[in-house]
């Protein structure tokens, strides 16, 4: 059996409005999929000892980040009968209100995109590399930690 490829899901900046549309357009051609989920990360204003974050900066070693994507990927395919799923996150600097981690996974059925998205997601946050400095108005900073 072939070795899939590791994919960069990485993209600079904030993922837009417009590429979560397209994402979602794109699928409207594969009709034996029958359900769809979602999950859009958007930067906060957390308050935190009185200041206001603006901005989360996020950086990653993106080999070792893109190979832990690709083993939650794999992982969640064998655990779900997925048709599909695509992984993005940020990279850079993000406002708050923008969207930093687009995860979108498909099926011929609801009840495993709905399990496979949260197993996706809780893996992301415990296993990737990726490294959240939040940046407050009055430019100091402090490094996010994940909950």
């Amino acid at each position: 059996m072939k070795k899939k490829e590791i994919k960069n899901v990485f993209v600079d900046g904030a993922i837009t409005p417009e590429h979560i549309a397209k994402s979602i357009s794109n699928h409207q051609s594969k009709t034996q999929i029958g359900a769809h989920d979602i999950f859009l990360g958007q930067v906060r204003a957390d308050v935190i000892d009185g200041k206001t974050v603006h901005a989360i900066e996020y950086s990653a070693y993106e080999e070792m980040a893109n190979a832990k994507f690709h083993e939650i990927k794999e992982a969640a395919f064998k655990k779900y009968d997925l048709s599909c799923m695509h992984i993005y996150h940020s990279k850079g600097i993000i406002k708050t209100g923008e969207i930093c981690l687009f995860v979108f996974v498909s099926s011929v059925h609801r009840k495993e995109v709905f399990e496979a998205l949260h197993f996706i997601v809780d893996e992301i946050k415990i296993h990737v590399p990726i490294f959240g400095k939040e940046l407050f108005k009055d430019d100091s900073y402090q490094w996010k930690v994940n909950t």
